[in-house]
């Protein structure tokens, strides 16, 4: 077959199946805006053809910019069918705009989605957390208009798939017969729990079995905890005076609202802690190498996970799959994995106490949560595992739409 792949900065959520229908023998080709060369896979990339309007009304500027995407996208799309390339399929994420016109340059081309989440004005992310939360009606209009662009691509999808049950819940009941659930994929054979794991932290020699607790964000933000992080390190470490605590992840916004002009979110709350944390035990490593951060989670006593209801993170699942104690936010994406006193802990996000006195007690009784940290491994195998469920589900779906 010949499959056409369309990511912004590919291969994104793709990198598995890019790379198992390369290994099978098809003709694989991506659009990108940015992307990473893999073999096998002619990259192609397009770039905007112009910047958005001055002036433009604040709810459409969101709009504006997925359709100057979408028309680059479409633009190099046709030349590659000037070129003489037609896809048999097309396999793309349309949250960025680039999905929107490609129906038009190939009308009878099948197109399979990977839905990642649809804002909601009320009942998800927005609102949730108070102290971040813009109020009133033109808060709920700005996510109505932000949704306009993935309700057109909807539209033009043949038919898609989303991570989670939840994540699937988010888009329009009137699209669910189109989408299945199916999970990008864990590696367990390469996430796997290690004993002997072992690292430096400056001149501060770790390894598993110590006490050390883990926190992961791609950025430090928000949506993903880092404030009830912050407000409750004070009283993890003075609970567990030996304590080490591991922060992965960088200064910028993945999500949420930036931070106020000059500022970062993890400077913010650093500074509201003040004296009130000991700084010697905490350690921000920024962003990591990926086998630093296997060894990172292999070390892990504890790893903490907060989020907002919002795409649940593959570190998330990453640390359950090397057998970590997971002691996650009890928010709707996390409780579809992470069942309470079986593979894990849950905690309310907003109970900076509540998350202390748990994390101190999965440090201080090891032993206690060894069966959770097993369980935590065999759900990822058994329901998440890449090669086992996750890449076959994904190959049906491709030969479903062909057939």
């Amino acid at each position: 077959m010949r499959i056409l792949f369309v990511h912004q900065n590919f291969p994104g959520q793709f990198k598995h199946l890019v790379a198992a229908l390369v290994d099978t023998g098809h003709e694989v080709v991506a659009l990108a805006i940015t992307g990473q060369n893999m073999p096998g896979v002619r990259l192609v990339d397009y770039k905007p053809t112009r910047g958005t309007t001055p002036g433009m009304h604040p709810w459409a500027a969101d709009t504006e910019t997925k359709v100057i995407r979408g028309e680059a996208c479409a633009l190099k799309a046709q030349w590659l069918k000037e070129q003489g390339f037609t896809p048999d399929v097309i396999v793309g994420h349309p949250g960025w705009g680039e999905m929107l016109f490609l129906k038009d340059i190939w009308p009878r081309v099948p197109q399979l989605h990977f839905l990642e989440f649809h804002y909601s004005p009320a009942g998800a992310d927005v609102g949730f957390d108070p102290e971040f939360s813009q109020q009133g009606w033109r808060a709920q209009a700005r996510i109505r208009a932000k949704n306009a662009v993935g309700l057109l691509s909807l539209n033009s999808m043949d038919a898609a798939y989303s991570p989670t049950q939840w994540q699937k819940s988010s888009y329009p009941t009137l699209y669910h017969g189109k989408i299945d659930v199916v999970h990008d994929g864990i590696d367990t054979d390469a996430l796997t729990p290690s004993p002997q794991a072992s690292g430096k932290l400056g001149d501060l020699p770790v390894r598993a079995g110590m006490e050390i607790v883990t926190f992961v964000n791609r950025n430090l933000e928000p949506y993903r905890g880092y404030h009830s992080f912050m407000r409750a390190l004070p009283r993890m470490q003075a609970l567990r005076p030996e304590a080490i605590f591991i922060v992965v992840g960088a200064d910028g916004v993945s999500y949420g609202a930036a931070a106020p002009a000059g500022q970062t979110w993890k400077n913010i709350f650093l500074e509201e802690m003040g004296d009130r944390i000991d700084r010697s035990r905490l350690f921000f490593l920024g962003t990591v190498p990926y086998t630093a951060f296997i060894t990172i989670l292999r070390m892990s006593a504890v790893h903490l996970y907060l989020t907002y209801p919002f795409v649940l993170s593959w570190s998330m699942m990453e640390a359950m799959s090397c057998g970590a104690l997971v002691v996650g936010s009890r928010t709707e994406p996390v409780e579809e994995v992470l069942e309470h006193g079986h593979n894990g802990l849950l905690v309310d996000f907003f109970d900076y106490d509540g998350i202390a006195d748990t994390v101190a007690e999965g440090l201080a009784n090891p032993q206690r949560y060894l069966p959770l940290r097993a369980n935590a491994r065999q759900t990822i195998i058994d329901r998440y595992d890449l090669r086992r469920h996750c890449l076959p589900r994904q190959g049906k779906l491709i030969e479903k739409l062909l057939a």
